[in-house]
């Protein structure tokens, strides 16, 4: 696949670059989320000469009016000589419209797509989990792999190749907005920890996610061992473990893919204790119960 007179593959920088990625083995399928700017770009550019048969997909939110993405990313997938697929999603204007976005999008791709996400948007990750006084799962922050081929990489990486070949990438105005709290970690908190530090926070704050994550992971292991509706075998066990345990059987038994926060999580503990109440809501319309010695999830409801 060329850009211009380049092939891709020979290109000094996606030499440079393509090591530090995690793309499946060649000729594997991956789904890119394409946004058009220079992060989701590179993705598709790197995805390709990794020799991914590359499906590029642009969820449109249709929160700027007027702005030319879908034109510029035509232009861009000329020259890459693959094809861009639009699909348009909803998001009704309100609370955590970023967040909503994030979800309506990760909807239209799949759990098994690739983004763009770099180390930069990982360290900005751990330290909103931080102010959210999220535990391991949460700093562990994302896992590399396939889905996040790019994670090793920075942004002035991603957008230091889409200038080297010339493709000309979408600028999303609402990225320098203080309205939206990422943003101002990004834009004022990154740069102030780098000055208290003297020096770049990123990898630090990406090492402790990868410190996290070997916890997380840890726990969980230890967790699968355990017979979560018997509440006598959570009391035995540790507390990391057991808020692993009860967050592992949420998933399975309701479907979701996000666990309880801390406080309905203290609810679930409190009716596992067989001197605690005997059901508490949980979150979403879920209810734990206990009864004649076992716990269970119930959809709303009664206790027993």
């Amino acid at each position: 696949m060329c850009v211009g007179a380049v092939k891709l593959s020979d290109h000094h920088l996606v030499q440079a670059l393509l090591p530090r990625c995690t793309f499946p083995e060649v000729g594997a399928s991956l789904r890119c989320g394409w946004s058009g700017g220079a992060d989701s770009t590179a993705l598709v550019v790197l995805a390709i000469a990794a020799g991914c048969r590359v499906e590029a997909v642009h969820v449109e939110h249709g929160l700027r009016s007027g702005n030319d993405d879908r034109s510029r990313l035509d232009a861009m997938a000329e020259r890459l000589g693959i094809a861009v697929r639009t699909e348009a999603v909803e998001v009704a204007p309100g609370p955590n419209l970023e967040a909503r976005a994030r979800t309506a999008r990760r909807g239209i791709l799949g759990p098994d797509a690739a983004t763009g996400h770099t180390a930069d948007d990982q360290a900005e990750g751990v330290l909103l989990a931080m102010l959210r006084g999220a535990g391991p799962w949460g700093l562990a922050g994302m896992r590399d792999g396939p889905t996040h081929p790019l994670l090793a990489l920075r942004r002035s990486d991603t957008e230091g190749l889409c200038r080297s070949l010339g493709l000309i990438t979408v600028e999303d105005p609402t990225n320098a907005s203080a309205v939206h709290r990422r943003n101002r970690v990004r834009n004022e908190v990154i740069g102030l920890l780098g000055d208290v530090a003297e020096r770049d926070p990123v990898p630090q704050l990406c090492r402790l996610a990868a410190h996290q994550r070997e916890l997380a992971d840890l726990l969980d292991a230890q967790a699968g061992q355990v017979d979560i509706s018997a509440p006598s075998a959570l009391a035995e066990l540790p507390r990391p473990v057991a808020v692993a345990a009860l967050r592992r059987w949420w998933r399975e038994a309701t479907g979701l893919e996000h666990p309880p926060d801390h406080r309905a999580l203290e609810r679930m503990l409190a009716v596992a204790d067989p001197g605690g109440p005997p059901g508490a809501d949980v979150v979403a319309g879920w209810r734990v119960a206990r009864t004649a010695g076992r716990i269970r999830l119930v959809r709303g409801g009664p206790d027993s």
